[in-house]
């Protein structure tokens, strides 16, 4: 039997969430014997942070990005990408990214291999008007479009008038427990040092709760060259709260971190689905967030498996995050109920449901 070609297609594989979806599809789609799976990576830095099977075949271009040359270097790319694809071959091709979407079906215009695209953002983000042109022009002839939840499907049935949009949440990482991690007082962050992630805010609210013995500690990187890192250490030390608050920086192994903490709090006001909220959930921690336009309260049932907060009420969100930290048996039956919740998004539900839109 002649196995299907599946092309999987990001600007690249550098620490993020749209490109940790993508390598968990990735792994998902390798234990498939019918598919023969190749991803193609065409951005400026096509990086591969994420650990890729090896019966992946990727493709990179072999040339650098010119930044003194953009112009050209974009045509490039765009060659490249759309060389690439007719090498391949394949039976289906999927996009990630809601900037390069655009780009791919640009690249791909006029051959005859179907493209299923995915934003991987808040469904209510800006783009220039050229993004926005371009994005009513080339979504409706995409094969299909997937949707991260069901209000994001709603927003693009009315935007682009595509009939074939399936909603597919996040594949989540089951976390599992390890009986050498002991719990701490610990109230954790993951996510990108950028300004929607309102780590700032989080850190003053944290330090006005003031409960003795805990910490607040932030795993992430600055991006989007906000550098916001040192604004961040600027807060801690005008507090002299560099016991209390920890920036962890990037991290290869954030597991250790969730194990150890006992609350995720997220006050992130712009998501499109949380991966952090899910992974922390999995680890059996209660989460804190802000009940943003789209992801959270796909997961999270306020007061059961823990709190969603009106965006931008950073007094709410520091009551409620209060309430847990001075709360023990709330903790556990919160978590307990978030471990139970979040499974529904483990890998093999979500992989089974990409398959079945994409191939068969």
């Amino acid at each position: 039997m002649e196995k299907k070609k599946l092309c999987l297609v990001i600007p690249t594989l550098q620490a993020g969430g749209m490109e940790r979806v993508m390598s968990e599809l990735a792994w998902y789609f390798s234990g498939k014997n019918q598919l023969e799976t190749h991803m193609v990576l065409y951005g400026r830095n096509p990086e591969v942070f994420y650990k890729i099977p090896g019966n992946i075949m990727i493709h990179k271009p072999l040339s650098g990005f010119n930044n003194n040359l953009r112009f050209i270097s974009t045509l490039g790319r765009l060659w490249y990408l759309r060389k690439k694809v007719k090498e391949i071959n394949p039976a289906t091709v999927l996009s990630f990214g809601e900037f390069w979407n655009s780009f791919v079906m640009i690249a791909l215009m006029g051959l005859s291999y179907p493209v299923y695209i995915s934003d991987r953002c808040s469904p209510e983000r800006y783009y220039s008007r050229v993004h926005r042109v371009l994005r009513r022009f080339l979504y409706p002839r995409a094969a299909g479009i997937i949707a991260q939840t069901s209000k994001a499907k709603e927003i693009y049935a009315a935007r682009f008038r595509h009939d074939n949009i399936k909603v597919i949440g996040n594949p989540i990482r089951e976390i599992k427990d390890d009986k050498e991690s002991s719990k701490e007082d610990v109230v954790l962050m993951v996510g990108r040092l950028i300004k929607s992630k309102h780590q700032d805010e989080l850190i003053e609210l944290f330090l006005k709760i003031n409960i003795p013995g805990w910490k607040l500690v932030l795993v992430g990187y600055d991006h989007l060259q906000q550098n916001n890192s040192e604004r961040l250490l600027e807060i801690i030390r005008k507090n002299n709260a560099q016991d209390k608050v920890l920036l962890e920086g990037k991290q290869s192994d954030v597991d250790r971190y969730y194990r150890k903490s006992r609350i995720f709090a997220f006050t992130s006001s712009s998501e499109g689905f949380p991966n952090a909220i899910g992974e922390a959930m999995s680890a059996g921690l209660p989460v804190v967030a802000f009940d943003c336009i789209a992801g959270p309260s796909e997961m999270i049932t306020d007061q059961k498996n823990g709190f969603l907060v009106p965006v931008f009420d950073f007094e709410h969100f520091r009551t409620k995050l209060e309430i847990l930290m001075k709360d023990r048996g709330l903790q556990k039956k919160m978590g307990d109920q978030a471990k139970k919740d979040i499974s529904k998004f483990y890998i093999h539900h979500i992989g089974e449901e990409f398959y079945s839109f994409l191939v068969t």
